[in-house]
């Protein structure tokens, strides 16, 4: 009975050392075996592995690529035009062993840490390089800039042990105070082009309305001309058939005058006329009908 009392403990600490000893690598992931802090082997290849209980600690890392967002940053190209540019890498672990010396317990918050300085510098340096301006980094040419800036991130980046596989620009903005400077520009010179096409439209108009006054001008006397000369004509007419007139029968054309005389003078209501009553004018009232 004591036996077994005595094998149960035991028995239960062979078991915990044995668990203990023993460790799942994932695929995803390498592993470390540190004995006091002192790296005894490395684990790359997923199943089980096997360390000392109590005395091993095994420390774990991602292995497949992790994104790094970048803060924004200001660069200043060549054409002293300044931007803030907005960048992130895509990054993996690639010898661990490095890695874990140059880190050390800051893991991968101090190697991002570390990989976003490098980002920062390499960026400003490429972007502010010679003959690289802002037309140069907003055109489609800010490919070749960002192998560029990958290509100095990652030889930097392999004192960490790390293997930068890709950098982009995500975001290339003029900062705020310039902002509003182009935007202030922006609406002067559409604000100019406005005024531009008002004063050419008012030029166009003032053109437009001068030739239709000289057109109204030149209807105008056109139609009176050809008013005074039918005018004119009517009364050549009108005299030459009076003439004709006159010269038929001269007695009813003059009695033909007068009553038209009478019917001019005699108009209205109260018509007064104060003449001799020996004028001719009334020759024709008289009884013998026949001018005197």
């Amino acid at each position: 009975m004591k036996k077994a009392t005595y094998l149960l403990p035991v028995a239960v600490i062979i078991v915990v050392g044995l668990l203990s000893s023993v460790f799942i690598v994932d695929e995803r992931e390498k592993a470390l075996v540190l004995q006091f802090g002192q790296i005894k082997s490395v684990k790359e290849e997923p199943g089980l592995a096997f360390k000392i209980p109590l005395i091993q600690e095994v420390v774990k890392y991602d292995d497949r690529i992790l994104s790094l967002d970048t803060p924004p940053i200001e660069v200043t190209p060549s054409d002293d035009r300044r931007l803030v540019v907005d960048a992130f890498a895509r990054y993996r672990i690639a010898d661990v062993v490095q890695f874990r010396q140059a880190v050390g317990v800051g893991g991968v918050r101090a190697a991002e840490d570390r990989l976003a300085d490098i980002m920062t510098t390499q960026t400003r340096q490429v972007l502010g390089s010679e003959g690289v301006t802002s037309n140069t980094i907003l055109s489609s040419d800010r490919a070749t800039l960002m192998v560029r800036i990958r290509d100095q991130a990652q030889a930097r980046a392999q004192a960490l042990g790390l293997d930068v596989v890709d950098v982009r620009l995500v975001q290339t903005n003029l900062p705020e105070q310039n902002l509003d400077a182009t935007f202030a520009r922006m609406r002067a010179e559409r604000e100019r082009e406005a005024a531009d096409e008002v004063a050419r439209g008012d030029e166009a108009a003032q053109r437009v309305r001068a030739q239709a006054d000289r057109t109204v001008v030149e209807l105008v006397s056109a139609a009176r001309r050809e008013s005074e000369i039918t005018r004119g004509e009517a009364d050549a007419e009108r005299n030459r058939v009076f003439a004709e007139a006159y010269g038929s029968d001269a007695d009813f054309f003059a009695f033909y005058r007068s009553l038209t005389a009478y019917e001019r003078s005699l108009k209205g209501k109260n018509s007064a006329m104060v003449m001799s009553p020996d004028s001719e004018f009334f020759n024709y009232l008289k009884g013998s009908g026949v001018a005197q």
